[in-house]
């Protein structure tokens, strides 16, 4: 049995009959989710009163984890280019250039709005509700109607 990994501009086959079962496979996801929302809990980046802190420039809180984050993803980036480093699987990483359009300032934006508004970005939505806060579903359940509606209209819009 065979499965097809369709990546932007390559296209591999692997086979799978030698795969380990699903359960083992995604359980490994599972725990890093688990530890990543245990990270956003302790370092307070799901708290409101942070996230306000940050809007109203009042705390460097959030920019410094904010910071650390971009500068590890651009260390990251730079070593996985500089030593053409593989995945797990051996499978080359591909790093598609992005074209800049005017729609990513309009999402900038947007998203920005409903980050101040809500006090949650898409990762940390799940830390929150995993920690208790049930009323951030309703955020969720927003953010998941607000990229259905993009998909939906994502032809018409701007870029």
């Amino acid at each position: 049995m065979e499965n097809r990994v369709t990546y932007n501009t390559k296209e591999t086959t692997r086979d799978t009959t030698q795969a380990t079962s699903p359960i083992v496979v995604n359980l490994k996801f599972l725990l890093a989710g688990i530890f990543f929302g245990f990270l956003l809990i302790k370092s307070e980046v799901i708290s409101w009163f942070r996230i306000q802190e940050m809007f109203r420039f009042q705390s460097f809180h959030m920019f410094g984890i904010i910071g650390s984050a971009i500068m590890v993803g651009m260390l990251s980036i730079f070593l996985i280019k500089k030593f053409k480093l593989k995945t797990i699987n051996g499978e080359p990483i591909v790093i598609v250039p992005k074209k800049f359009n005017k729609g990513m300032i309009y999402g900038g934006l947007l998203f920005g709005f409903g980050w101040a508004i809500t006090g949650a970005c898409p990762g940390p939505l799940f830390a929150q509700i995993g920690s208790g806060a049930t009323v951030v579903i309703i955020t969720l359940l927003s953010a998941i109607a607000g990229t259905w509606t993009y998909g939906k209209f994502k032809e018409r819009l701007p870029h």
